[in-house]
């Protein structure tokens, strides 16, 4: 009797998290020891670089997991890069976002998310492996998404499901300072698309207490989840305005399809003006105020000018002659190109439907986005509401209003959230016609009033999540954590 007690007391102090040592058991810290060592081959524009680095695979960073597949993460430390030996304790930490149209990102062990989109230039390697090559930390988190879905048929992985588990990864870094490696105080986020948004929103709503109740629910670390900077390559973010913003910019224009239903294009499209106005965003150099009216203009004056300037001047006068010829919407002389928009509109072409985002039969991605654990979709506008309904006086559940706040970088912005991200670097391609280039440009100016730093451009020609420069990112991220100097 006596034995039976002493062996489950050990039990109970066992579980207790209590070590025989009477110290903390802390399932949050990082297994700095349990690492495999590997090699790989990093193509840079200035050759091949051999990077052999320390690599962890499937740490879970929640205390209380709903999927240990997804909500863990891995993390590849350079050791050597050409056999000489670097130094990563305090280096830069690229946090490689994998989310694709706000799916999941399984990291189950067998293989690492998506590590930061393609590198998009030529033969050069994907921008993460560009990051580790440079000597920085690379963390690549799993999250769940809106396809999660368990035996029982509820679905666990909708909105905010996947900021929620990127900022405890943020959070998981944090706790391991001084044991993961790493400046932990220069965490980069870097994502494309839905990616793209999900990083700009880690961006702007840092230590939010909008989020505590979810992070506390998976066992979250006891840290700040804030990042230094955030990269964002074709954001799809201000979901609940996107619609009347592809309305603005591509109303009266066909698709495949033929031309979307105009009459209710331009209710989207007043919509969106009204919209627009109350952001009161300035625009650069003492531009005004950006508006419905003006914001053609902008977007020539200070991204699409500038842009095709820089790729037709890179071109040798015969190819650049050859382009002008197949593109005779656009002026060309000593001073530059010269275009007008409604052309610059019909040579990208509209690629979606009306709604492009809260579709009538839900079946875009954002619907699903909002469903909840019974309900696999659901709209989160009164419009799409009310015409798929037929009820005109219809208006969204309180709790998607709220879902959809806390899904979208732009709502931290307006509120000023004081753990926004300082240093930003956001990239379109021209031919991106998956959303308005409105919605880049108004996340930009919104953090440029704010005094963030923000580095904003788009690539000529480019498609939806285009990188005409990979490298561009990884000299960024080197200036603004002043790396090696």
């Amino acid at each position: 009797m006596f034995k039976e007690t002493i062996i489950t007391a050990a039990i109970a102090f066992c579980f207790s998290g209590i070590t025989a040592e009477g110290q903390s058991k802390d399932p949050l810290v990082f297994p700095k020891d349990n690492f495999t060592v590997e090699t790989k081959t990093v193509k840079t524009s200035s050759g091949e670089k051999k990077v052999t680095f320390y690599s962890y695979m499937h740490i879970l960073y929640v205390a209380k997991p709903v999927d240990k597949d997804f909500q863990s993460l891995d993390v590849s430390v350079p050791v050597k890069i050409d056999d000489v030996t670097i130094d990563a304790k305090n280096a830069p930490i690229f946090f490689s976002i994998g989310i694709g149209g706000y799916m999941s990102v399984r990291n189950g062990g067998t293989a690492a998310p998506r590590a930061g989109g393609p590198g998009g230039a030529g033969s050069l390697s994907s921008r993460a492996d560009l990051a580790l090559a440079a000597g920085f930390v690379v963390v690549s988190p799993g999250c769940r998404g809106r396809d999660n879905k368990a035996e029982d048929g509820t679905f666990y992985g909708k909105a905010p499901a996947a900021i929620v588990d990127l900022k405890a990864a943020v959070r998981y870094i944090r706790h391991n300072k001084g044991i993961l490696p790493g400046n932990v105080d220069q965490i980069i986020s870097v994502g494309c698309s839905a990616g793209g948004a999900i990083s700009a929103l880690l961006g702007t709503s840092g230590n939010s207490p909008l989020f505590d109740s979810f992070l506390k629910e998976i066992g979250a670390a006891d840290a700040n989840d804030n990042i230094f900077g955030s990269a964002c390559y074709s954001p799809i973010t201000d979901l609940e305005n996107a619609d009347g913003a592809y309305e603005w910019m591509y109303g009266p224009y066909p698709s495949r399809s033929g031309l979307v239903d105009q009459e209710l294009s331009k209710q989207l499209k007043a919509m969106y003006e009204e919209y627009q106005l109350s952001l009161k965003l300035q625009g650069k150099n003492g531009f005004g105020f950006l508006t419905a009216d003006n914001y053609e203009r902008y977007l020539l004056q200070y991204f699409l000018i500038p842009s095709a300037n820089e790729y037709l001047k890179g071109l040798t006068e015969e190819k650049r002659n050859e382009y002008l010829a197949s593109n005779k919407w656009i002026t060309w002389n000593e001073e530059g190109a010269s275009f007008e928009f409604p052309d610059y509109v019909s040579h990208v072409g509209r690629m979606k439907g009306l709604p492009s985002f809260d579709d009538f039969d839900k079946k875009q991605p954002e619907p699903n986005l909002f469903g909840n654990k019974t309900t696999d979709s659901r709209h989160f506008t009164d419009f799409s509401l009310q015409h798929s309904t037929g009820d005109k006086n219809a208006v969204i559940d309180n709790e998607v209003k709220i879902l959809v706040d806390l899904m979208n970088a732009n709502y931290f912005i307006r509120q000023d959230n004081k753990g926004c991200a300082g240093y930003w670097w956001l990239r379109n391609g021209s031919s991106d016609n998956h959303t308005s280039q409105t919605v880049m440009v108004n996340l930009a100016t919104g953090l440029e009033n704010r005094n963030k730093i923000v580095n904003a451009s788009v690539f000529w020609d480019g498609g939806h999540c285009a990188d005409g420069d990979p490298e561009g990112l990884i000299k960024w991220m080197s200036e603004i954590t002043k790396r090696g100097r």
